[in-house]
């Protein structure tokens, strides 16, 4: 058995690849949505295992994440480092994102830190209502 190293990889590949994140991290939605569409993994993570939907998060595009949502994209898939797409959202003050999270399922609860511990630790009221779990 070969050990796969990445200049193994297909340059074309590795270039569709780079433009699909780089979608990702400016909120091209459009086009997130035709890679997905055509065939790309919703949850295809980079070498920091940040998915499409983190990148998308974090740099506060809600548009893009809600296409990702909308192709089944899990909300609540942790990065190398422990950190959801929630998280990341709320930690860079990103409410429309933690909003469109949150509708599309994304648990408070998980992750290191949980948003829900980054929300009361920057004194987000306004968003802990969202995020505390609701009694049942």
């Amino acid at each position: 058995m070969s050990e796969h190293r990445d200049d193994d990889i297909d340059p074309q590949l590795q270039e569709l690849a780079g433009r699909v994140f780089d979608a990702a991290r400016a909120g091209d939605g459009d086009a997130l949505a035709t890679y997905v569409d055509a065939g790309v993994p919703v949850n295809l993570t980079n070498e920091k295992g940040d998915t499409l939907l983190m990148l998308a998060a974090y740099h506060g595009h809600q548009e893009a994440v809600q296409a990702l949502i909308d192709r089944g994209a899990d909300v609540d898939r942790l990065n190398d480092r422990g950190q959801s797409p929630l998280a990341g959202a709320l930690f860079k003050g990103e409410d429309a994102v933690v909003r469109a999270l949150i509708a599309g399922g994304a648990s408070a609860t998980i992750g290191q830190p949980a948003a829900i511990d980054a929300a009361r630790m920057f004194g987000r009221e306004d968003l802990l209502e969202l995020l505390e779990p609701k009694p049942e």
